[in-house]
């Protein structure tokens, strides 16, 4: 996969238009996005049991090694840092502040920016990672480069993502917290899942081995069609294919 073709295809639909909400969703989308983030139903706390595979995936390099400094995209809840080890050179990127503001682990974190090209110039990090996030982000190509742009020559790019546009990762939402918001609210919550998850992991697989030129890819079920989540671990950056997007991006 990821061959030019498909890159083009993809780059084609960025930067994405995120679907409307219908009033009676928009209505209660925060305390749904905060729920579904806390485990605060049957569904969600099930959802979050799984998702510690993602979770531990993304920290393993850090809990086998010294603190380097750390770049997270999509902090949301700061359920991330459940699975991290202290760390004084830890920033956040995460525009919904909603989601973190009364976290007990904010205090862990060092620097939180709202977009990514609001970090300072001149600062680089080790590591940068994200858990569950890069499937919700419109512009995805841009924010990509840049994160390319801000890691060490021999730093590492660590993403875990559901499966999305796989047939086992659609079956398990529709079964359960599908099935449960369906009772609860008496919506769609198919609507919900296209208003947040604008790329699919075909998608966001497809930019990252062109922005590295080293792509390891691990699966939680049995392949990629068969799974629920994937984890991505990236290095040697294209620095070139970074500098070219960010020029397309902006």
């Amino acid at each position: 996969m990821g061959g030019a073709r498909d890159l083009a295809a993809v780059l084609a639909r960025f930067p994405k238009t995120r679907p409307v909400l219908p009033p009676k969703l928009r209505a209660i989308y925060v305390r749904q996005y905060q729920e579904n983030r806390a485990g605060a139903t049957p569904a969600a706390s099930a959802s979050q049991r799984l998702e510690r595979w993602l979770h531990r995936q993304v920290a393993a390099d850090a809990v086998a090694g010294p603190p380097r400094a750390t770049l997270e995209i999509g902090a949301g809840t700061l359920n991330q840092l459940a699975f991290e080890p202290p760390n004084e050179a830890y920033d956040i990127v995460e525009p919904f502040a909603e989601l973190y503001r009364d976290s007990p682990l904010k205090g862990r974190v060092r620097g939180v920016f709202a977009d990514i090209h609001q970090i300072p110039a001149g600062r680089s990090y080790d590591r940068i990672t994200s858990a569950a996030a890069l499937e919700h982000i419109c512009d995805l190509p841009r924010v990509l480069a840049r994160a390319t742009r801000l890691l060490t020559p021999d730093g590492c790019f660590r993403a875990a993502i559901p499966s999305e546009g796989g047939f086992l990762w659609k079956l398990g939402w529709m079964c359960t917290t599908g099935l449960e918001f369906r009772l609860r609210h008496g919506l769609d919550y198919g609507l919900m899942m296209a208003h947040e998850h604008v790329n699919d992991a075909f998608d966001i697989e497809t930019l990252v081995r062109a922005l590295f030129e080293e792509v390891e890819v691990r699966s939680f079920g049995l392949g990629r069609q068969l799974s629920l989540y994937r984890f991505l671990a990236a290095r040697r950056p294209r620095l070139d294919v970074a500098a070219a997007w960010e020029a397309r991006f902006g």
